[in-house]
């Protein structure tokens, strides 16, 4: 397998999502942090292996591979005994629903760059909390809902999925910004039961 390098932000909920399934499959991996405070993600070397500029970014079986989904998907495709995403069509399909909800619906419109230009239009510091507590709050709500007779211990069935590895960096930008998950019995049930695992526990955000 050779060295395997993960290009991370401690913080970013994509990069969170790569390390638990790295973590899942067993794969050893090199951190390199990319701080994206301080402009890490717009340097040269940066931009040669990742040209939007975003993190994650994985090297792996000799490619350099980026966008979280796209890297899940390829580990899902090049290690498929691991169940990240199901063979049956109807789960796999449950499993992509769920994870492009979250990774594509709640996390583009939530993101910093976005906030800090929605601050910086309204001139209202607090136009960052109430943006936040509103579309994580509604998509999280909506995701609780696709759970409805799908779910299991996990997003899909008895075994984590891409799903649960997107769900939980997002539970946690939720609490971050104080979002009430009170109501979402099956999102909670699943958090649970995924943080009980070392691959989620390990991959927890740690500066």
């Amino acid at each position: 397998m050779g060295n395997v390098v993960l290009h991370d932000y401690w913080r970013s909920s994509a990069c969170y999502r790569v390390r638990i399934a790295l973590n899942h499959l067993g794969i050893p991996f090199r951190t390199v942090p990319v701080n994206l405070l301080e402009g890490g993600h717009k340097t040269a070397d940066y931009l040669a292996r990742n040209p939007q500029g975003l993190v994650p970014t994985l090297e792996i079986d000799g490619l350099i591979l980026t966008q979280s989904l796209a890297i899940i998907e390829y580990l899902a495709e090049t290690r498929p005994d691991a169940g990240i995403l199901p063979r049956d069509p109807a789960d796999r399909h449950h499993v992509r629903a769920l994870s492009y909800a979250i990774a594509m619906d709640i996390h583009p419109i939530c993101n910093t760059h976005v906030v800090a230009h929605v601050v910086a239009l309204t001139g209202d510091q607090n136009a960052r909390q109430a943006w936040m507590l509103r579309f994580i709050g509604q998509g999280l709500a909506n995701v609780e809902r696709m759970l409805d007779g799908r779910s299991g211990r996990f997003c899909c069935g008895d075994q984590p999925t891409m799903a649960d590895f997107c769900l939980i960096p997002q539970v946690y930008n939720a609490r971050r910004w104080g979002v009430d998950l009170t109501a979402f019995h099956r999102i909670l049930a699943i958090e649970e039961a995924c943080l009980a695992q070392a691959a989620f526990k390990d991959a927890y955000p740690m500066e």
